[in-house]
């Protein structure tokens, strides 16, 4: 693909309803953060790939939103589906392509392959969160990962890239209902090479390999966000099942 090429692909991605929500969002995101970016080139310029972050404030989707549309890419996101039945929400998120999921994790009016050869026909990067929900991790290390992420990529057959932030969580906490205006905060994310996953592909997609190839994923995630904290790496990824823990919905910390 030419310079000029990807360019026109990049400029395209921002249509009206992106630029309009860059309107609303960009200015309260930059009043409360600044944001500190690592590795920022290893973000696709073009093209589609599956963007996998951390996952331990719930305004984490809006950060990752915030550090793509910096860096030239507009995020798709898979959203539960009874979100688009919301009056105005529904609307952005219909307007400005966002994926709806039923609660059981099956993309609605498609299935997995089908949304995974739209995805990548559109060239479009699509965030998904492969923990699924808030970290359930005490220290707010990632937790084990669910399969969506590395399906979908295995699937379109796109990269998988994943990225780390750290400071999130001095913004809005883990379950917290209020944001912290002041002082400003930083927020640093580091963005990793695209994930490994030569000895998966071409394979099939049964739930053994796609278990192997998503531990393969939080690894990745885990080392990106230790270098962040400047901590090592858990000797062991938090199990929900382990402690009794639900691992969807709200959970507060006993």
């Amino acid at each position: 693909m030419t310079g000029s090429t990807a360019s026109t692909r990049v400029a395209s991605e921002k249509i009206p309803i992106f630029r309009l929500l860059a309107f609303l969002l960009v200015p309260p995101m930059e009043f409360l953060a600044r944001y500190v970016i690592i590795d920022g080139h290893k973000l696709p310029k073009s093209g589609a790939f599956v963007f996998s972050p951390n996952h331990y404030s719930e305004i984490d989707p809006v950060v990752i939103g915030r550090v793509m549309y910096k860096l030239g890419r507009v995020p798709r996101y898979l959203a539960k589906a009874s979100l688009f039945s919301v009056p105005v929400m529904g609307w952005f998120l219909r307007a400005s392509g966002q994926i709806p999921v039923e609660r059981t994790g099956v993309v609605r009016g498609q299935d997995p392959i089908a949304a995974a050869d739209a995805l990548a026909h559109a060239g479009h990067a699509v965030v998904i969160y492969p923990e699924g929900s808030l970290t359930r991790d005490p220290e707010l290390w990632p937790m084990r990962g669910k399969t969506g992420a590395v399906r979908m990529a295995l699937l379109a057959d796109i990269p998988l890239i994943p990225v780390a932030h750290w400071g999130t969580q001095h913004v809005m906490p883990r379950y917290g209902k209020k944001i912290s205006l002041f002082p400003r905060k930083t927020i640093t994310v580091k963005i990793g090479d695209p994930v490994d996953l030569s000895a998966f592909r071409g394979k099939g997609v049964d739930p053994k390999l796609l278990t192997a190839a998503t531990a393969v994923l939080m690894a990745d995630i885990t080392r990106l966000l230790a270098d962040l904290r400047d901590e090592p790496v858990p000797a062991e990824t938090w199990d929900p099942s382990k402690h009794s823990q639900s691992e969807i919905g709200r959970f507060e910390q006993p």
